[in-house]
């Protein structure tokens, strides 16, 4: 063995090969890069990723931690472009669409920190490396608190997050009101020092307006009570609200920092739209037409959508809207065709954060039958090089070619080999962000 080590060190020191931390092997490695590799394992030293091919010999030295694949498939980190993480680790096991429960008060800095944990556990057992969360500031208390983004930083210090994390400061109340005032005041508020990798603090959320089950989605389309909904933004009417929605797009802008709009009906994605610019992206996008979906795609604007939300509430629209306006609410078939910049995301806890049911969700919105291997490949870079994209993080994340973050996750089937619908009950094995293992199944 002693002489086996000696032969493959001097090996690597002709090649001038340095030893990698991990190397996967013996399975089926999905890039995702640009050339679209497909590999038979890789190799990780300092938290990237060093080589991918079929032979990594030249890679391993006697300190290297070498696993065998054994025919399983690795994926790039899932990254959730909306996923209230404290929230989720509140409330877990028990999504908000689904039995009552009381979830788990957040008020003190120990209740934060417990909740932020319990959402890296959940995230790293289903391959999650990477999450935005969308929605903390001084307007709001509990899971959505400025106090949770220092809890954050807190856990960075310490090395303890297990996922990377983007957060969107939020000033307003969440699914309410919020006022341009409160607004720039937020702007001018301190935040923890941010890392790029780790704890971006990159953008904002705006709310425009809530949801059509509610009733509170601002369209054209009339509620059976005869109202249309209205912006959230404060304002006497319809005109100044949405000169006030403009004024705090343009505010952040001027800060430097992308933005999120929530909105739903299409008279709150016209608004915000007409001020939105390439990097910016719309959340939810319900009763988005097709004619603002052409305008996003030339703009390089992007959409944030959860397709299991979809299916679960078109019911409900139909009961607000009627069964013509569901059957059109979410037109994600047109999303693709038109080359919106598209990220799936769970936007849990309302519904599970198990990307799988959400690919499957998607599968069923665009009615695939069988396996449908170029589909899902286009799906799963929604939850991975465009959720990266959307992060401001494409240039280092998002794919697994060399010198990208090692952030990974290990599934017991290769999901282009499965139909959209049995992806679900496929195991994740093992989850692995910046070349460390998060997850071991």
């Amino acid at each position: 063995m002693e002489e086996k080590v000696q032969v493959r060190e001097e090996t690597m020191t002709a090649q001038r090969i340095h030893p990698a931390d991990l190397v996967v092997h013996g399975g089926v490695v999905h890039t995702f890069g640009s050339g679209g590799t497909v590999a038979g394992g890789l190799a990780v030293r300092n938290g990237r990723v060093a080589a991918v091919g079929e032979d990594l010999t030249a890679h391993i030295g006697p300190d290297t931690e070498v696993l065998d694949l054994a025919g399983r498939t690795v994926l790039p980190g899932i990254n959730d472009a909306h996923l209230h993480a404290t929230w989720l680790g509140a409330r877990w096991p028990h999504p908000l669409l689904g039995a009552p429960h009381e979830e788990t008060p957040v008020v003190t800095a120990g209740d934060r920190r417990a909740a932020i944990l319990r959402a890296g556990d959940v995230c790293a057992a289903l391959g999650i490396t990477s999450y935005t969360e969308p929605g903390l500031g001084p307007g709001e208390t509990g899971c959505f608190s400025a106090e949770v983004l220092d809890e954050y930083a807190n856990l960075h210090r310490e090395g303890r997050l297990r996922a990377r994390v983007t957060v969107l400061r939020l000033f307003g109340l969440l699914d309410g009101a919020s006022s341009l005032p409160d607004f720039a005041r937020g702007l001018g508020t301190a935040v923890p020092a941010a890392d790029p990798e780790w704890l971006a603090v990159s953008g904002v959320k705006i709310f425009a307006d809530g949801i059509p089950p509610m009733r509170t989605a601002w369209t054209h389309h009339c509620y059976a009570d005869g109202t249309h909904g209205t912006l959230l933004v404060d304002g006497p009417d319809d005109g100044e609200r949405a000169a006030n929605l403009a004024a705090m797009i343009a505010l952040a802008h001027d800060a430097g920092l992308v933005v999120g709009v929530h909105a739903t009906g299409e008279r709150s994605i016209e608004a915000a739209l007409a001020h939105l610019r390439d990097g910016d992206h719309l959340v939810h996008g319900d009763l988005v037409t097709p004619a603002q979906l052409r305008r996003m795609a030339e703009r390089g604007v992007g959409l944030t959508t959860q397709p299991a939300i979809a299916t679960a509430m078109r019911p409900m629209v139909a009961t607000a809207l009627g069964e013509d306006v569901a059957a059109k609410a979410w037109p994600l078939r047109e999303v693709l065709d038109l080359g919106v910049r598209l990220t799936l995301s769970s936007d849990a806890p309302v519904v599970t954060p198990d990307w799988r049911v959400h690919l499957a969700a998607a599968g069923e919105l665009l009615g695939a039958r069988g396996v449908t291997p170029e589909l899902t490949a286009r799906l799963l870079r929604c939850y991975t090089t465009e959720a990266a994209a959307q992060d401001g993080s494409a240039a280092w994340k998002g794919t697994l070619e060399p010198g990208m973050a090692a952030d990974f996750c290990v599934l017991d089937e290769d999901p282009l080999e499965v139909a959209l619908a049995d992806l679900p009950p496929v195991a994740v094995g093992l989850t692995v962000t910046g070349g460390r293992i998060v997850h071991k199944g």
